[in-house]
């Protein structure tokens, strides 16, 4: 499967469940040294965003998976 992130690439997903463990965690991250404040909520905001995609995905397989 493929999403688009905010910059308007496309990524292939090969496993959405690690995908979505791994963005988690990427969203959570950020720099001791406040100098990279900007930098951590642009992060927060991609790495977010592509959870959120990730998250919309899954529960949209499972709603199928129940009908």
């Amino acid at each position: 499967m493929k999403i688009i992130d905010i910059n308007g690439c496309t990524i292939e997903i090969a496993d959405l469940n690690k995908a979505i463990q791994i963005t988690k965690r990427y969203k959570q991250y950020e720099h001791k040294n406040n100098g990279f404040s900007e930098l951590d909520k642009k992060l927060n905001l991609y790495w977010t965003d592509i959870y959120e995609k990730l998250l919309k995905i899954k529960f949209q397989k499972e709603r199928k998976t129940k009908k």
